[in-house]
């Protein structure tokens, strides 16, 4: 079974950090370790650091096309990873020739998938305006909005130094091999066979991983 991955974060600062996209590779390698026909192979990873309202990144037409090229099955973590509008949710389910899986709804179809996507949508649009009015509400009773967040400058710091620390812990490992002139798949592979577990203690590895060890550290 062939796929190829696709992830995406809404800021610059994100993709940086790697918050969020640890999650999804998280979500990913669950889903090809418990879910998945074997044997797999991932054939492509393709990552996307875009604002929410680019509904066509590079990246993903980038990916679908190898996945159609190669009769892969895109892979994606949740489903508003492709996007957050139905309208182009349906337009993927509808292309015949593209095979795809959300990780954290292994067993959902298309037609499963298409309606979770409007749903989502009806969920989000009544989430926002109940937000507003609770908004509008507390304006009006004089509650100052906004503001600095007591904690969660000390809490960014505790979570970039616990990302430094395993940088550090595997790094004397994948460095030599990326100077033996490996690439990220190559030495990905090699992190895997010797059963080395990654930050989220998976003990499968990506080449987006290695590439964010070697920037970290």
């Amino acid at each position: 079974m062939k796929y190829v991955t696709y992830k995406r974060v809404s800021t610059t600062g994100q993709g940086k950090s790697g918050l969020g996209l640890e999650a999804q590779d998280r979500d990913i390698s669950l889903f090809l370790e418990n879910y998945s026909e074997e044997p797999w192979e991932v054939i492509g990873e393709f990552t996307a650091v875009v604002s929410g309202s680019v509904e066509h990144p590079l990246e993903l037409k980038e990916a679908i096309a190898l996945a159609k090229g190669q009769k892969a099955t895109l892979l994606v973590s949740k489903l508003d990873r492709l996007s957050r509008k139905v309208s182009v949710i349906a337009t993927l389910m509808d292309d015949k020739k593209l095979q795809l899986k959300v990780a954290q709804m292994p067993q959902a179809d298309k037609f499963s998938l298409h309606i979770y996507a409007a749903l989502a949508e009806q969920e989000r649009d009544f989430i926002s305006k109940r937000t507003k009015a609770a908004l509008a509400e507390a304006k009006a009773k004089g509650v100052k909005l906004g503001g600095y967040r007591k904690g969660a400058e000390a809490r960014y710091r505790a979570i970039s130094a616990q990302a430094d620390a395993n940088a550090q812990r595997v790094i004397n490992t994948i460095q030599p091999l990326r100077e033996q002139g490996m690439t990220y798949q190559q030495i990905a592979d090699r992190m895997t066979e010797l059963g080395v577990k990654t930050a989220q203690g998976s003990e499968c590895w990506y080449p987006s991983t290695v590439k964010r060890v070697l920037e970290r550290a």
